[in-house]
Formats: C-alpha cells, sequence, structure tokens
C-alpha cells in the first residue's frame, strides 16, 4: 500500500486516512459558515449583555477556520487526492497490499 503524504514522503497512518475520507466529503464553505455564524453569535451574546458567552463562543470562529484549512489541504495533498488519482477507495487500497 503505497501511504506516502505527497508534500512531506512521511506515510499515513489507517486512522488518519479514514478520518481524512470522511472529513474531505464537507464542503469548505460549511466550514467558512461555522466561523461566520460564531462571530454574529458572539456579537448578538455580547449586545444582549452576555459577556462571558459572547467570549466563549467568539474564540469557535479561529477552530472553525483552521478545521476549513485543513479540510482545503486533505482535497488537495492529503491521502484523500491520491484516492482521487488511482481511482479506488481506501478499502481497495489497503486490499492490494
Amino acid at each position: 500500500m503505497n501511504t506516502e503524504n505527497k508534500v512531506s514522503g512521511a506515510q499515513e497512518d489507517t486512522f488518519t486516512g479514514m478520518i481524512e475520507s470522511k472529513t474531505s466529503q464537507i464542503p469548505s464553505s460549511a466550514f467558512l459558515g461555522a466561523a461566520l455564524g460564531s462571530i454574529a453569535l458572539a456579537a448578538i451574546f455580547k449586545a444582549s449583555g452576555k459577556g462571558h458567552a459572547a467570549l466563549f463562543v467568539g474564540q469557535w470562529t479561529a477552530p472553525f477556520l483552521l478545521l476549513g484549512i485543513y479540510n482545503k489541504l486533505v482535497k488537495q495533498l492529503g491521502s484523500d487526492a491520491e484516492t482521487r488519482e488511482s481511482g479506488g477507495s481506501m478499502k481497495e487500497r489497503a486490499a492490494t497490499v
């Protein structure tokens, strides 16, 4: 099984490949929407005088954006890109070992 990462040459483990195959199905706009939604919700909390809740929800923005970046990288460079190039699924690739 050829599981070399295209960027660094490091090997992907099976668990990471499985997670990437599922999360790469999420559109990148979903993460951007979640980030914008957390900003809007934080503004609503702040306007209604709930400062602690506003800070809590407002801190969700960065993780959502980082997850979106990871999702985009997986689609372009991760094991999902290898699967698309070879035309097979993770199970089919594992069976060829």
